[in-house]
């Protein structure tokens, strides 16, 4: 029988720069790899690789996207055998919270031929600063279109009813969670419900809530969105609930989606550029601008919000615009690389640690 695959991003291109939330998803691991090499070394293959075959033996298997690159991984998380492979390159920062030796760094620049790259490094490290400039005017105006879009939040927290927006959160508090409790300390995932990359916004929405009776948030910014996830994560934690939290892949401090899969829902914010419709028999609307702003607000200030709205979209396409140029040059690193690596070192690697991991399977069963 094969295993379920969960897709999500545990890092992003943010509008503080890049952000990191890796560590959360190696949480109670008793066995990690940390692939470290240059590009084109093979880790995304090999991530690929491993977990492919360890869904298809039947293991449920969490697959970490790469927002640097649409087609890459950064990790296979494999809860059932308490094991995870990831990408431990920089910008990359992985801070396992196990002993040293249940922690294997596997150097994947052992198979290239550094004397091959010699003559290619004063062009290697002139694309690398390159890519550092790319990345750093692509956060820059991440982080301008965050203060745009504090300009858009505004129309509608001074027209917000602040008492109207905690009574709509506290009934859905009640209606998840009612007067359950569980006698145990909850597990707290955090993760990025999306992210921006070279593509523009992706998201896994669909297969995160899959098989979830759903809450889809609808609103405006500023509406309030965000403060009720957070108190629903928060009313899940209190009552001993495993709760998933995801944060928004533009701006960290917010978040996106909260899922708690021991009551099988999932509550997230479902406007763009994540925005789904009802498209299940149980799926569910919550409209925070119906409940909780004036009515009229929209036409009210229809004249600046359009305005302010333009601006935004305009900074947010310039900064992907940045992501895709730094792809291009990464691209470029890669194909430099490639010829100096011998990949049939990478697959011996390869099938080491496949075979350690059966090994624990078979200890596991």
């Amino acid at each position: 029988m094969t295993g379920t695959v969960k897709h999500y991003f545990a890092s992003g291109n943010t509008a503080a720069g890049f952000a990191n939330l890796f560590d959360s998803s190696l949480q109670r691991l008793e066995r990690l790899f940390v692939l470290l090499g240059g590009p084109g070394t093979g880790k995304s293959s090999m991530i690929r690789s491993i977990g492919d075959r360890l869904t298809e033996n039947g293991y449920d298997t969490w697959f970490i996207h790469c927002p640097f690159d649409n087609d890459s991984l950064d990790g296979v998380i494999v809860p059932g055998l308490r094991a995870g492979i990831v990408n431990g390159t920089a910008p990359r920062v992985i801070r396992p919270r196990l002993s040293g030796e249940d922690v294997r760094y596997v150097d994947l620049d052992a198979a290239c031929d550094r004397s091959r790259l010699a003559a290619q490094m004063p062009l290697i490290e002139s694309l690398k600063n390159e890519i550092s400039r790319a990345y750093e005017h692509g956060y820059s105006g991440f982080a301008e279109a965050l203060r745009i879009h504090d300009e858009w939040e505004t129309y509608y927290i001074t027209n917000m009813d602040f008492p109207a927006a905690d009574t709509l959160t506290a009934t859905y508090v009640k209606l998840l969670y009612g007067d359950r409790k569980l006698g145990k300390k909850s597990r707290i995932d955090h993760r990025f419900l999306g992210a921006a990359t070279p593509n523009g916004a992706v998201d896994f929405v669909p297969n995160l809530t899959d098989g979830l009776k759903r809450y889809l948030v609808k609103g405006r910014a500023g509406s309030g969105k965000s403060t009720m996830l957070k108190k629903i994560a928060a009313a899940g934690t209190e009552r001993g609930f495993d709760v998933e939290i995801y944060h928004c892949g533009f701006d960290p401090n917010s978040l996106d989606m909260v899922i708690v899969r021991e009551l099988g829902f999932a509550v997230f914010d479902s406007t763009a550029p994540h925005e789904y419709f009802p498209d299940r028999p149980t799926d569910e609307i919550i409209d925070m601008y119906e409940h909780c702003i004036q009515p009229g607000t929209d036409e009210a200030y229809a004249e600046p919000i359009g305005e302010i709205k333009g601006r935004y979209s305009a900074k947010m396409k310039e900064s992907i615009g940045h992501l895709a140029h730094a792809k291009s040059l990464q691209d470029q690193l890669k194909q430099i690389y490639v010829p100096a690596v011998d990949y049939g070192i990478v697959d011996r690697i390869r099938e080491e640690i496949e075979q350690e991991l059966s090994d624990i399977a078979a200890k596991v069963k």
